[in-house]
């Protein structure tokens, strides 16, 4: 039971019809993603070819955004992607071949007249639940990366002075940009650089760019140097 090798394009024949009225390889009781699409999802290894299987390659696209948070879905992150997906007796590569229906057969029903109509309301509530997951989503605060910088900035020889070039650094205000401690520190004949801390949100602040900024400092700033970075 469950799927095959998804990599031929049997199996991946399997994992497309599966999803053709699923957005997820379960249904989870908050109708989201789970363990069952990452173990499925990794086994791909890369997108299908949405021309051949488009349901299987939408799938894929969507799941790619939880990437970051696979860790954090729920189910059981020890069961392989075989242990999901139809019965063996509902997987049918070639319907022509396929046996015909005991008439006393658990699937009877499935194909009747009322099956189109209750297709339909299963496609329009998974929509609904689908949009409003989204919206959950959407609404939950996004992390804020930052990190926090240690930057060298050299003067040209020993009679700049410092406390000025200090205050031009400083004197740099961005959003995303806050200045902390620092120190002076000798280099060698009489000569010291100023060793700055920084925190940076990295979305907003170029460090580049604030590297670029110090060195229009000319009068004071021979150079400036990144000498230590940490993620926040």
């Amino acid at each position: 039971m469950g799927f095959t090798d998804i990599l031929t394009d049997a199996g991946l024949t399997v994992l497309n019809n599966w999803l053709q009225t699923r957005s997820y390889i379960v249904a989870a009781p908050a109708y989201a993603p789970t363990q069952a699409d990452v173990a499925t999802f990794k086994a791909l290894q890369s997108a299908p070819d949405a021309a051949k299987y488009p349901h299987a390659a939408r799938w894929y696209k969507h799941i790619a955004t939880f990437e970051d948070e696979f860790a954090t879905l729920s189910g059981d992150a020890a069961k392989p992607y075989t242990a999901y997906g139809p019965e063996v007796a509902e997987v049918t590569l070639n319907p022509a071949k396929a046996p015909a229906a005991d008439e006393d057969d658990d699937a009877e029903g499935l194909f009747d007249s009322d099956s189109e109509e209750e297709d339909a309301e299963a496609v329009k509530a998974r929509e609904e639940r689908l949009k409003a997951y989204r919206e959950k989503k959407a609404a939950k605060p996004k992390t804020i990366a930052k990190s926090i910088v240690t930057l060298d900035v050299k003067p040209w020889d020993d009679e700049t002075d410092m406390a000025a070039l200090e205050e031009s650094v400083r004197g740099i205000e961005k959003d995303g940009l806050v200045w902390g401690g620092s120190k002076l520190v000798a280099v060698g004949f009489g000569i010291k650089k100023l060793q700055i801390n920084l925190v940076v949100e990295d979305e907003k602040i170029s460090l580049d760019e604030l590297q670029e900024e110090i060195s229009e400092f000319e009068d004071y700033v021979q150079s400036s140097d990144i000498v230590a970075m940490q993620k926040l």
